[in-house]
């Protein structure tokens, strides 16, 4: 029995850890068997396994193309079976991609973000009608609320309305209009949980043992 026992010094690497010990020992002796017939029946076998441990994955797009390509993975690409898609080599799997290019944008007025500055872009394209009017007024009600959360005091109109005007570089004005943005209270949410009028809630948990 001594002799039986496996050490994690002894065995071979975990190739993807997610899928334990017992299912790569299937996979190696999948790739141990001679017979073309029988070696094929286990993969599917084992892609079986696979997709079972995965059941949240199944609406995924690709998802048996990602359980074969897992499989030859773990068999270190040795398992000679018929797949129904194309095999992945070594080279794909060490092939590094291709670098993101981040934005590098440096807005003036930074608590606003990107995405503001993509949207009066958007609107500037629009021909003027009720509905680039209400786009608008959206936009500058969020340009309000970022405000707001970057800077706790309340703030004027005008100076939202001043600021839509320089980043849409003078194609939208406000300023004349009668139409009030939301108010600012409306727009900022209160990070408390609890009233303070209802001390029951807060001292729910007062005098409990803790453990």
């Amino acid at each position: 029995m001594t002799n039986a026992l496996e050490y994690n010094s002894e065995r071979t690497k975990l190739i993807i850890p997610e899928y334990g010990r017992h299912l790569q020992k299937m996979v190696e002796h999948a790739v141990e068997i001679e017979d073309d017939v029988e070696r094929n029946r286990k993969a599917k076998a084992i892609i079986s396994v696979m997709g079972n441990m995965n059941p949240h994955l199944r609406d995924v797009p690709d998802f048996q193309h990602k359980l074969w390509d897992q499989l030859f993975i773990i068999s270190d690409f040795k398992l000679e079976v018929e797949s129904p898609f194309p095999k992945p080599t070594p080279e794909m799997l060490a092939e590094r991609p291709e670098m993101l290019e981040y934005p590098q944008n440096y807005p003036k007025y930074r608590f606003y973000g990107n995405n503001i500055k993509r949207m009066i872009d958007e609107a500037k394209q629009y021909e003027e009608g009720p509905f680039k009017e209400a786009l608008v007024f959206t936009i500058a009600n969020h340009m309000k609320k970022s405000y707001l959360n970057w800077n706790r005091d309340s703030v004027e109109d005008q100076v939202i309305f001043g600021h839509l005007f320089e980043l849409s570089d003078g194609k939208i004005n406000l300023e004349k209009k009668e139409e009030d943005l939301s108010d600012s209270s409306n727009l900022i949410r209160s990070k408390k949980k609890f009233s303070k009028n209802n001390p029951k809630k807060t001292n729910r948990n007062k005098g409990r043992k803790r453990y």
